[in-house]
């Protein structure tokens, strides 16, 4: 048998050590993240609740009914009028007849009895009463039909674009409908802004008048992760279920509309939730009203201003790529005084595997009035001069 010469050995050796410096010189290839799980539902989605970001999505826009998952903005449009200070928790709501005759599941309020907003609050979000949200949209707006378009006003002020409301619980109409998107939308805001009602919605179980009321939303018991949201369910809407959980500071928020049964809603949220917390993580990054840089003001009183975020920055990419993430900041260089506080003035951006996983305006931290007339006229003949 023939040696191999040494000199042949020696050129393969280094052949295969610069084959390893060129594979070492790559950047590591991108985590490989599966589908998401196939829930069988008309439509579905799922959001991380701080950055927004969509982690997963099937028929997310299409106009479903959404059954019972209406009270989400009834909740919404009450919880707006506690902050506002037009109404509180103690005061007293006496129920009518149309109320106590409303269909479908109810918490059991009698027709003229006295309940307290929270009450009936309480019966709407656990219990899904339809009596008690009748009871809130007239109290609150003096007609269920005024209250619906409350309703729309806020649908429209949050973006919900494939969402309109005729009732306030969910009872089917040919013009009352939803998309799965507008529902994740609107969940975000209410845990965002009224965190302190949003509690509710973990509530297991609510004693009125004798009954104990169960809450329907099944995960509430299977998964400690889980705090909310709302169950719905009518024979054109099939089963729907919005969850909202929280695992190492990641919020996720699911919706899932049209199952075919109770057990099946509450496995499609189940798994759409273990999908986003398996395979994704949230970081926050920027904080509010912190300054990021300055921009150059012209033919103002300052010469710069500080530039921040308006609100939080959190951005959601795959699991274990925080190290890859690029961010990156533009800022204008041709604002002009007057520059009003939270004028946009730039963005950052942060970056992973060559897409935009996070976005957000860079605003004015702080107002800049006009400069005096020998300001004014220096930075205009400094424009000219930089414009050529």
């Amino acid at each position: 048998m023939k040696s191999t010469p040494f000199s042949l050995l020696l050129l393969l050796a280094l052949l295969g050590f610069i084959g390893l410096a060129r594979a070492a010189d790559l950047p590591p290839a991108p985590p490989i993240i599966p589908p998401p799980p196939d829930v069988g539902a008309k439509a579905f989605i799922l959001i991380d609740h701080n950055s927004g970001r969509v982690l997963a999505e099937s028929n997310a826009d299409q106009k479903l009914e959404p059954a019972s998952l209406t009270k989400i903005m009834t909740a919404y449009v009450v919880f707006r009028e506690l902050a506002k200070g037009n109404l509180h928790l103690d005061d007293m709501v006496t129920v009518s007849e149309k109320a106590w005759r409303t269909e479908g599941s109810r918490m059991f309020a009698q027709v003229g009895a006295s309940i307290a907003v929270e009450n009936l609050l309480k019966g709407m979000i656990v219990q899904s009463g339809n009596d008690a949200s009748v009871a809130l949209a007239e109290h609150v707006a003096g007609d269920e039909a005024v209250f619906a378009q409350m309703m729309n006003q806020n649908a429209e002020r949050l973006g919900m674009k494939n969402t309109h409301y005729k009732n306030s619980m969910g009872l089917p109409d040919p013009d009352h409908y939803a998309s799965a998107r507008d529902l994740a939308l609107l969940t975000r805001a209410m845990i965002a802004e009224f965190p302190e009602y949003y509690k509710w919605h973990s509530i297991k179980e609510f004693m009125f008048n004798n009954i104990k009321q169960t809450n329907r939303n099944r995960l509430l018991w299977r998964d400690p992760s889980v705090d909310g949201v709302k169950t719905g369910h009518t024979q054109g809407a099939g089963y729907c279920l919005v969850t909202s959980a929280v695992r190492d500071n990641m919020r996720l928020i699911a919706v899932v509309m049209g199952t075919k049964s109770d057990n099946d809603r509450a496995n499609a949220n189940q798994s759409l939730l273990n999908y986003g917390f398996r395979f994704f993580e949230t970081r926050a990054l920027y904080k509010a009203n912190e300054p990021l840089g300055e921009a150059r003001v012209w033919k103002g009183a300052e010469s710069k201003v500080g530039v921040g975020l308006s609100h939080d920055f959190a951005v959601t990419f795959p699991r274990g790529q925080y190290n890859n993430l690029k961010a990156s900041m533009e800022i204008g260089t041709d604002a002009a005084a007057p520059v009003k506080q939270g004028d946009k003035l730039g963005s950052v951006k942060v970056v992973y595997n060559n897409e935009i996983v996070g976005q957000q305006d860079l605003v004015a931290l702080k107002a800049v009035e006009e400069g005096g007339i020998f300001r004014r006229l220096f930075d205009q003949v400094l424009l000219m001069f930089n414009k050529k």
